[in-house]
């Protein structure tokens, strides 16, 4: 009876067994052997699938003639390199050539500006009073004349006249030239135009502070002070 019951058992949990582990991932964990010889299965046939890759063998004389290729071309190319830098050296050098003249030329022409010039200067100095003096001629001449006169002339008033006439047409010739005299009598004392020698007592209130007397006059050449005039001042 015990034997049947253990028989019965045995043969209820080997049903169990097979109902719950039948067709199921599981199985491949009980049988470590299968798995093993699947995974050999297919690293085989994935190797079939796929062609070995096998690189290319070049000879020597392909070798040899790829690298006399390269060395071909590398050896054009540094020549058109070397051509290239020749040429534009030859053109900065006749760049250079030709600056180098053009500065020459220009250093000969100022050099012979600053000597023209000059020159030019010293004449200019030499004969500044050239006009000047021609014009003062004619003076010189009515100064002669006058001088004669009063060696043989009794009338004294006509040589004074004579005299008169040759200080006027003087301080006309000094006017055509730009030279004008400085007022001074009676004028306020400035010391842009005066120089005082000396102070006075003024004679009446309103002249002090003025010129109440002129020991030189003094003169403008087209408004610039030539000199002072020499005054004397009331105080």
């Amino acid at each position: 009876m015990l034997l049947l019951v253990v028989k019965l058992q045995s043969n209820t949990l080997s049903k169990i067994y097979n109902k719950l582990f039948k067709n199921t991932f599981l199985i491949p964990f009980l049988n470590g052997d299968s798995i093993k010889q699947k995974f050999n299965m297919k690293k085989q046939k994935h190797s079939d699938e796929q062609p070995e890759m096998k690189e290319p063998i070049l000879n020597n004389e392909e070798v040899l003639g790829n690298q006399t290729t390269e060395t071909a071309e590398n050896t054009e190319t540094t020549e058109q390199a070397a051509d290239q830098i020749e040429d534009e050296l030859e053109q900065i050098t006749q760049k250079c050539a030709e600056l180098n003249d053009k500065n020459l030329r220009l250093m000969a022409e100022f050099d012979n500006y600053r000597k023209r010039t000059l020159k030019e200067r010293m004449d200019l100095l030499k004969t500044a009073g050239e006009s000047v003096l021609v014009n003062m001629l004619p003076l010189v001449d009515d100064f002669e004349r006058a001088m004669k006169a009063m060696e043989t002339s009794e009338d004294l008033q006509a040589v004074k006249d004579g005299v008169d006439l040759i200080y006027s047409k003087f301080v006309a010739f000094l006017l055509q030239n730009g030279i004008k005299p400085i007022p001074d009598q009676n004028e306020v004392f400035n010391t842009e135009f005066h120089e005082a020698i000396t102070t006075f007592p003024a004679p009446s209130e309103e002249l002090k502070g003025k010129i109440i007397d002129c020991v030189s006059k003094g003169y403008t050449l087209n408004d610039k002070v030539i000199r002072f005039s020499k005054v004397v001042v009331g105080e």
